[in-house]
């Protein structure tokens, strides 16, 4: 009887429990239905903030117009470049190039060489036109320079002003000037080095489009080119250019001799150049190529009598100047060198000897005076001492 009792008692209270279960099921199901959702909702992006506010007329922004002009390409000189120095100028070209006109970076580079090489083609013009005459009159010139350097190592002034004046006379006469060949390199490198800092300053910075402006498989204009094709494709351009000779200045005969310093340096500049950025690679190649072709166009007889570039002569060996090679070279400048050193210091000694002589007393250059009468006894006495009479005196005078 008692554990029926207890049992019933267990029975009552299980179903008590459900049936409280069961309500308060039914209550959470009602307050849901009827009240809002406690569930947080997303925030707002700005577009759906944009969207929301009143639009007054056509002339508000609208989101697409907002989301376009937050993903526009910043100007350069909102980030540090351009300006109004060569650089700058630089910088700005190829901007316009590229966010005006509409050209990748890669195609805004390489337009912009071929301007900048043709604004500097006249003076490479020049330069081709006094080493052709330059060359045709180099016989004469070597002669008088020979005579000038042989007056000078044997310091013979009058010889060799003789020579000097000569050489300048017969220089203005056929209007050449061995100091032209040098214009065509002090042009062409401050057009140089002003496009590679400013490329490189664009790449080191970066400018975020320049990181897709590439082609082919260089994409990334600011990074280094993983194949190395570039830069060997540099070097073996430089190295035809400066064997050609006609762009680099070369070409003119006073430079000859710096040949083999020039054959040498594309492989120096290498593997210092070879990590430098695909943009200035892009620049430098561009640039080569330009050269070449303008090489091949100059040496055409045509072009040559269109732009009035006299006809090369061409001279026996015989009467070229001899190339000896850079060490010989280098001996033989430090032997003139040498020579020269000599011949000051044996002037030098001479005016010393003869501003002593004007402002003391006369110096014995005898060893026996004439116009002393000596007596016997001195006179044998002098013979008996012959060690304390110098035997040339004269020669603390001439040194």
């Amino acid at each position: 009887m008692k554990w029926f009792c207890r049992s019933s008692q267990v029975f009552c209270t299980n179903l008590k429990l459900i049936f409280t279960d069961v309500c308060r099921s039914k209550t959470l199901a009602t307050s849901s239905s009827s009240s809002p959702s406690l569930i947080p909702e997303a925030p707002p992006t700005p577009a759906d903030l944009v969207s929301s506010l009143p639009v007054p007329g056509d002339a508000a922004p609208t989101a697409v117009d907002l989301l376009q002009a937050l993903s526009a390409e910043p100007r350069l000189a909102e980030l540090g470049l351009a300006g109004n120095t060569p650089v700058g100028l630089i910088q700005n070209l190829l901007e316009f190039f590229h966010m005006d006109l509409g050209l990748p970076w890669w195609g805004a580079i390489v337009v912009g060489t071929v301007l900048a090489r043709l604004a500097v083609f006249p003076v490479i013009v020049k330069g081709q036109r006094e080493a052709a005459k330059l060359n045709n009159v180099l016989p004469e010139i070597t002669k008088l320079t020979n005579r000038m350097n042989e007056a000078k190592q044997s310091g013979n002034k009058f010889e060799f002003a003789k020579a000097y004046s000569d050489l300048n006379l017969f220089q203005k006469k056929h209007d050449v000037n061995p100091l032209r060949g040098f214009l065509v390199p002090l042009v062409q490198a401050p057009v140089f080095i002003s496009f590679f800092i400013a490329l490189r300053k664009m790449a080191y910075l970066p400018v975020p489009s320049l990181q897709t402006g590439g082609m082919l498989w260089f994409t990334d204009l600011t990074a280094a080119d993983p194949f190395y094709i570039l830069p060997i494709a540099v070097t073996g351009t430089m190295f035809f250019i400066l064997e050609l000779g006609a762009e680099s200045g070369i070409d003119n005969p006073n430079l000859r001799a710096m040949k083999t310093v020039f054959r040498i340096m594309p492989l120096v500049i290498l593997p210092l150049t070879i990590n430098f950025p695909t943009a200035v690679f892009t620049y430098w190649l561009s640039s080569n190529l330009f050269s070449l072709g303008q090489v091949a166009l100059l040496r055409h007889p045509a072009v040559r009598k269109k732009f009035k570039i006299p006809e090369k002569i061409q001279h026996p060996a015989s009467a070229l100047p001899q190339n000896d090679g850079l060490i010989e070279s280098m001996k033989k400048g430090w032997k003139n060198a040498q020579l020269a050193q000599q011949l000051e210091e044996r002037e030098r000694r001479i005016k010393n000897h003869l501003d002593l002589a004007a402002k003391g007393p006369l110096r014995q250059t005898f060893s026996h005076n004439p116009l002393q009468q000596t007596p016997p006894i001195a006179a044998a006495s002098a013979k008996a001492k012959p060690a304390d009479v110098k035997a040339r005196p004269w020669k603390d005078t001439i040194g």
